[in-house]
């Protein structure tokens, strides 16, 4: 197994498992088979991406690494977590010491942790983490400020406890419906195979854009959690760097013990393994001697102690439940705003998941499984509406880019990091410790790991000819003007006035999206400019996603149990969500 690579007994053989299988077959046949042709550029490019993975996607590794991996993952996506409730708090009228600010917190990282199991388990089955979106922000802000008076208007000091909790849950509840019944309309366009139709125009120059934008839209983010102390960013980012790359080879040893050998000493590559969680713990406990130490002055970010209050106000142990805050309320205005948060997180979804398989030492996701992914988080977003986390769920791109830099691609590993979230939500004071993280180290592991989607999603580039001025044309103006646009937008709130509320809500959001200017860009020329199917590197990516092992492709997509029912099933090939569906429409005879 790929754990082998990992843990290398000193006296053991010298080469790993997954080389030992691939010379076996030659040892033991009668005569050496003649030798394999050479690979097209392509795949040797491909191959080149995931032959350093650790884990692959269906790979498992012992029980004590995945906690330790979940571990990693969990603290990767708490920063940008727990940031939500933290922007959605002053516009609830919710005070910074108000408990509620902990429960909201406790709330979103237990629903993730749910959405993410259920995910990794039954719908795309790769490795992703889902989490609140940022996309959802905005027509939330919006339906706050358009529909209740604002908080510096209410006569909060003179409320009692109760009357406070009302004025912030009234506006909760509205948010909750809003995004609950806008929800639907992903689990129907998951689940009736709606985006799987839509991936047949899909091509490696809407991918490319799409998934690089996942990166290069978030740099400002990154950026500026780094620039609150640029020092503890960069030692961050250094420690990052050299655990990831410049060390990755180094094994270190540790004794082990074993029935037959007795102890012996084993070879930990341990800085391939953790260079995530290393960075992190190291940066975190220097900038707790420092703020220790009175180094860091009052207020200063990169201090472990601006939110002691939320630790102290949390409760020890806390179970989220459904209608925590009372029964969700529904308006038409809330229900079409919000939809346009659906519809961004989509087209996020789908870039993030061919980017996760790459990663991952996956084959792309096939349609059925894409149908399944979109469906689960639509299916995420409506709990996470009745849950009250005051958002949805969406894949989490910078979990991705921490399988490119642990080679950690193992699908128990997040469904682990899944269960790690479920059991934090429900401890308040231990989720709350982790809430102490100062940001320059999230903008720190940020800037690595957003680096890092960008250039998987330009991987894709790898089927196209890069030397036609045509496919040049698509990619570079995809890219600009899906930095452009939504720049522009955001930098002049209120430009687009088509005189309906919703409709001028819904443009907003997704001009503001780089994802979907640049994806919808890339898709629309790509799929309109005349070029051959050469030049636009179809016949390779067609063979990449149709050819290969179509059985190892089944096995990592297969639901995890009930496959052999399934199979028997014929008209199980024209639901969606199968494993076996070949489409709506029967394939002609030549």
């Amino acid at each position: 197994m790929a754990c082998n690579q990992a843990f290398e007994m000193d006296e053991g053989a010298a080469l790993p498992q997954k080389e030992k299988g691939a010379i076996q077959p030659q040892l033991d046949a009668e005569a050496p088979p003649p030798p394999p042709p050479s690979p097209p550029p392509e795949e040797k490019a491909e191959d080149a991406l995931t032959s350093e993975l650790l884990y692959t996607v269906d790979d498992v590794p012992p029980w004590y690494m995945c906690i330790l991996l979940g571990l990693q993952h969990y603290l990767t996506m708490v920063g940008a977590t727990i940031t939500i409730p933290f922007i959605l708090t002053p516009l609830m009228c919710i005070d910074d010491n108000d408990p509620a600010r902990g429960k909201l917190v406790s709330t979103i990282i237990f629903v993730s942790g749910i959405v993410t199991l259920l995910q990794a388990t039954f719908g795309v089955r790769l490795p992703i983490i889902q989490g609140g979106t940022f996309s959802f922000l905005v027509p939330t802000i919006a339906i706050l400020v358009t529909s209740f008076e604002a908080c510096d208007a209410l006569p909060l000091a003179n409320m009692t406890t109760t009357e406070r909790e009302e004025v912030w849950q009234v506006r909760m509840r509205e948010i909750q419906g809003a995004i609950a019944v806008s929800a639907i309309f992903q689990v129907l366009v998951g689940f009736t195979g709606i985006i799987g139709i839509l991936l047949t125009w899909i091509t490696p120059l809407a991918i490319a854009p799409t998934v690089a934008l996942v990166g290069l839209s978030l740099f400002e983010v990154a950026a500026d959690k780094a620039a609150q102390h640029w020092g503890i960013s960069f030692m961050t980012m250094a420690l990052l760097i050299l655990f990831s790359q410049y060390l990755r080879n180094v094994a270190v040893p540790i004794p082990a013990y074993s029935k037959d050998k007795g102890i012996s000493k084993s070879s930990v590559y341990i800085f391939k393994l953790f260079p995530v969680l290393l960075a992190i713990l190291i940066s975190w406990g220097f900038c707790g001697i420092l703020t220790a130490s009175g180094v860091f002055p009052e207020a200063n970010k990169a201090r472990t102690d601006l939110t002691t209050d939320l630790l102290k106000n949390s409760p020890w142990f806390r179970i989220p439940y459904p209608g925590q805050w009372g029964a969700p309320t529904v308006s038409v205005a809330g229900v079409f705003g919000m939809l346009a948060g659906v519809l961004a997180s989509m087209i996020e979804s789908v870039g993030d998941y061919y980017a996760c398989a790459r990663l991952a030492g996956a084959p792309p996701p096939p349609t059925h499984a894409v149908n399944r992914g979109i469906g689960i988080e639509g299916i995420g977003c409506i709990l996470a509406g009745v849950w009250g986390t005051g958002n949805g769920t969406t894949s989490y791109s910078e979990n991705i880019g921490a399988i490119g830099v642990t080679k950690v691609g193992s699908r128990r590993v997040v469904q682990y990091g899944a269960v790690i979230m479920i059991i934090v939500g429900m401890l308040g004071k231990f989720c709350a410790l982790f809430v102490t993280i100062p940001e320059p180290v999230v903008g720190g592991v940020f800037c690595v790991m957003f680096a890092m989607i960008s250039a998987v999603g330009l991987s894709s580039l790898q089927f196209v000819d890069l030397n036609s001025s045509r496919n040049l044309f698509v990619l570079g103006f995809s890219l600009f003007f899906g930095l452009a646009l939504p720049k522009w937008i955001e930098s002049n709130p209120g430009v687009i006035n088509t005189g309906d509320a919703i409709a001028d809500q819904l443009l907003t959001v997704l001009l503001q999206t780089s994802m979907f200017v640049g994806g919808f860009l890339g898709f629309l020329l790509d799929n309109t400019v005349p070029g051959t199917p050469k030049e636009r590197g179809l016949l390779q990516w067609r063979a990449t996603k149709e050819g290969g092992d179509a059985d190892a492709v089944s096995h990592t997509y297969d639901f995890p149990f009930g496959m052999d029912v399934v199979r028997k099933i014929k008209w199980m090939k024209y639901v969606p969500l199968s494993p076996t569906f070949t489409g709506f429409v029967r394939k002609r005879s030549s």
